[in-house]
């Protein structure tokens, strides 16, 4: 997995950065959504080049539906392969695609039989969902990772008291309130509730929308992973630009340069990020 920099975080541990792509948006959110398998690779290629190892997808099917369908999934993850080979390629078991528990077991049997190239790594499964640990006990029975998402303290206190499954890769901590103001207040609650978990977990923490890069800049400062994409943001970390795509918004991340904007951009939002986070700016930021 990549390091956001040459340094590791205050923990003393390399600190793995995320692409999330795409998540549930609907194309019509910003034309740079990628949604075929041509796209996510394309994106794919793109932040691979840049350092990032763990790739976050939500596959559709060619009406641009998001799809659990073992041959939607093996043309996309396969597509992502094939453009870059050490990508790590988690998929989410979505349970508002299909609802039904024991068919999501079933679902990720169908997927482990695919082919090495075409299978993905990692499934994601939310401890809030109705039939986690049963989905869970499946998903590692097959010998696929699993990325397991918490929302809510309640979810955290509800997975330390169940214990964390076999073969739990990370646990994804996903802050759900959107205020850039009490963000990072609500991030700093779910860790707590965490606490004490009985086995050591790389724990992935991220926010949403006008949230993201707040709790984005708390993950780095305090060495936590994290992630970045069109799934948690469509914005620059001003908040005001558009960004052009998932490139841009890993080189943000990631403080490297981004070039003069000209594009799409939305009205300032009150106290929105206030400048200070140290991430790269482009000259249009200025001023």
């Amino acid at each position: 997995m990549s390091r956001w920099t040459s340094e590791s975080g205050s923990r003393g541990e390399a600190v793995v950065l995320q692409c999330c792509p795409n998540g549930a948006r609907p194309g019509g959110d910003t034309p740079a959504l990628p949604a075929t398998p041509d796209d996510l690779a394309r994106d794919a290629a793109a932040v691979a080049a840049l350092g990032v190892r763990s790739f976050h997808v939500h596959p559709r099917d060619e009406h641009g539906r998001e799809s659990l369908d073992p041959d939607v999934v093996a043309a996309t993850v396969g597509a992502i392969r094939q453009a870059a080979p050490s990508l790590e390629v988690g998929v989410p078991l979505a349970r508002w695609v299909e609802p039904n528990a024991f068919r999501r077991t079933e679902i990720a049997q169908e997927w482990a039989r695919l082919p090495s190239h075409r299978r993905p790594d990692v499934l994601a499964v939310s401890v809030h969902e109705r039939g986690w640990e049963t989905v869970c006990e499946a998903v590692a029975s097959v010998g696929l990772g699993i990325e397991l998402g918490v929302w809510t303290t309640g979810d955290a206190v509800q997975l330390r008291l169940a214990g964390v499954p076999v073969n739990t890769v990370r646990i994804a901590v996903e802050v759900t309130v959107t205020d850039p103001d009490t963000a990072v207040a609500e991030a700093v609650r779910l860790l707590r509730a965490l606490q004490p978990m009985p086995v050591p977990v790389p724990v992935l923490l991220h926010g949403e929308e006008d949230g993201a890069w707040p709790v984005l800049e708390y993950a780095r400062r305090e060495g936590f992973d994290t992630r970045m994409g069109f799934e948690d943001t469509l914005y620059g970390p001003d908040g005001i630009w558009l960004a052009t795509g998932n490139e841009e918004l890993i080189r943000f991340a990631l403080g490297q340069p981004v070039g003069p904007r000209l594009g799409p951009r939305r009205s300032a939002r009150r106290g929105l990020f206030g400048g200070g986070l140290g991430f790269g700016r482009s000259g249009a930021h200025r001023g």
